[in-house]
């Protein structure tokens, strides 16, 4: 996920060293995970609950959850529970988390892997930001922010004393060298930038949010880590066009294969020491960040503005 290292070591990996077996017990772990209606979401869901953690699958459309339930459930024996989150409305995010810490004491993974990509560029959250940096970053900020106190529980419960929180980035983050917040809202500056430089600008914010976080929590017990899951097929890819669907399904790897870096980051005894990695890799490494992941000022001031919106919104 970095300049750092090879882009083409990232979209043909070598054989995982790391697999779904190699998953720790996970009795008495209570997890969430973002954006599971389908894709790397539901496959993260289903090797969780394979390992008997306790899962809660936050999303919007509870009819589609429901199905996702009844699959896992067909597929690992196990029910997950469904959360509904709309990561573009903040008053979706502040039920969906009032709601979990109505039922829960503690949490002791986050996985932020829910992410929208180029969607229509008139296509805003409710609180009128660009809806990719709104979904991607804001939104996962504010659920965060939300759960800290039970993932500080989490921690504090924990045999290693540590919560995770995982965050789902992109290699397209590297083609970007910093944040533009004139284009987080319709602007004539957004526009020009265009729907694929916006992706991969709020997969940038994904990283910069991530190794924030790992700053001010690490002491604290959380571990805060940020990925490139591969170049997988999935229904992220919905609103693409043709070329971008052609090359993803011609070089793209199964779902399957797209959990495995955020499991071993949120599960393995590997993943407990690698708070502010910035550039976990395919499949399950860690790579060299590229310059604009290391930004801490920009990393803080991304935090700053962040605050100030939900201030002024939330």
């Amino acid at each position: 996920m970095g300049s750092g290292t090879s882009i083409l070591s990232q979209v043909f990996p070598a054989r995982s060293k790391f697999s779904v077996e190699d998953i720790p017990d996970l009795t008495g772990k209570i997890i969430i995970v973002t954006g599971t209606s389908a894709g790397i979401g539901k496959a993260t869901a289903k090797a969780l609950l394979a390992h008997n953690a306790k899962v809660y699958i936050a999303t919007y459309n509870e009819e589609k959850s429901a199905k996702v339930i009844s699959d896992l459930k067909a597929e690992t024996g196990k029910e997950a529970i469904f959360l509904k989150l709309d990561l573009s409305d903040f008053k979706s995010i502040k039920a969906a988390a009032d709601e979990f810490k109505s039922k829960e004491a503690e949490l002791h993974v986050l996985f932020n892997n829910a992410g929208l990509y180029i969607p229509p560029i008139d296509q805003f959250t409710e609180q009128g930001y660009d809806a990719q940096f709104g979904v991607n970053v804001v939104g996962h900020f504010y659920f965060t922010q939300l759960l800290l106190p039970v993932l500080l529980a989490g921690a504090q419960s924990s045999a290693d004393k540590k919560a995770r929180v995982v965050n789902t980035s992109s290699i397209t983050s590297t083609t970007v060298h910093g944040i533009d917040f004139n284009t987080l809202k319709d602007s004539p500056a957004r526009q020009k930038l265009g729907l694929a430089a916006l992706y991969s600008q709020s997969k940038l914010g994904n990283i910069l949010f991530s190794n924030e976080l790992a700053r001010r929590y690490g002491e604290q017990g959380i571990v805060s880590t940020s990925l490139h899951p591969g170049i997988i097929r999935s229904e992220g890819l919905r609103h693409a066009g043709g070329l971008n669907k052609f090359v993803v399904n011609l070089i793209g790897y199964d779902i399957s294969f797209g959990a495995l870096t955020q499991l071993w980051a949120g599960t393995s005894p590997e993943g407990a020491e690698l708070n502010g990695k910035v550039c976990l890799i395919p499949w399950a490494r860690v790579g060299v960040p590229n310059e604009a992941g290391q930004n801490a000022e920009l990393a803080q001031e991304l935090w700053k503005w962040s605050e100030e919106q939900l201030a002024q919104n939330a």
